[in-house]
C-alpha cells in the first residue's frame, strides 16, 4: 500500500464537519497530487415499503439534490482544487453507499465528517462515519470540528 494517496473520496453532506472535511480533502488532493473524487448520497426513509425506487422517483430525487453535489464540486474548485469525479448515490444508508464507492474506485483514502447533518439519527441508528471507519478496507480519516 502506497503512504502517499493517489486517489481520495470525499464522503460530504452539507454539515459543519463535513465542510471541515471538503478542506482537509481538497488540500491533502492539491499537495500529493491526488484524484479526488466526491460523493453525496441522498437519503430515503427506512420506512419506504417499495423495495425498490422507480426510474421516475429516482430521476425527481435526483434533480431535487443533484444541485447540493454541484454546490461541493464548485466549492472546491472555486478554491482552486480539482474534482476528478463527482458521485450522486441513493440509499437507505450512506455508510453503505460510500463504502460501496470507496471500493469500485479502488481509492486510498475515505475522508468523512465526524458528525453528520442529524444528532437524532446518529443517536437512533449510529454514526455513519463509525461504521466506515469498521467497516471500509481503505484508510479513513476523520475530520472533526472540535
Amino acid at each position: 500500500m502506497n503512504m502517499i494517496p493517489e486517489k481520495i473520496l470525499l464522503a460530504a453532506d452539507g454539515s459543519r464537519d463535513s465542510k471541515l472535511a471538503l478542506e482537509m480533502a481538497a488540500g491533502l488532493a492539491g499537495k500529493v497530487g491526488a484524484e479526488l473524487h466526491v460523493v453525496y448520497v441522498a437519503l430515503i426513509s427506512p420506512w419506504v415499503l417499495t423495495g425498490r425506487l422507480s426510474d421516475t422517483e429516482y430521476a425527481r430525487i435526483r434533480r431535487e439534490q443533484q444541485g447540493f453535489l454541484d454546490e461541493l464540486v464548485a466549492q472546491i474548485e472555486d478554491g482552486g482544487g480539482a474534482v476528478t469525479g463527482a458521485h450522486f448515490r441513493v440509499g437507505r444508508r450512506a455508510d453503505d453507499e460510500i463504502i460501496r464507492l470507496s471500493e469500485e474506485l479502488g481509492v486510498d483514502l475515505v475522508v468523512v465528517g465526524s458528525k453528520g447533518k442529524s444528532t437524532i439519527e446518529r443517536a437512533l441508528m449510529g454514526s455513519d462515519s463509525e461504521s466506515i471507519v469498521r467497516y471500509s478496507r481503505y484508510p479513513v480519516l476523520v475530520v472533526r470540528g472540535g
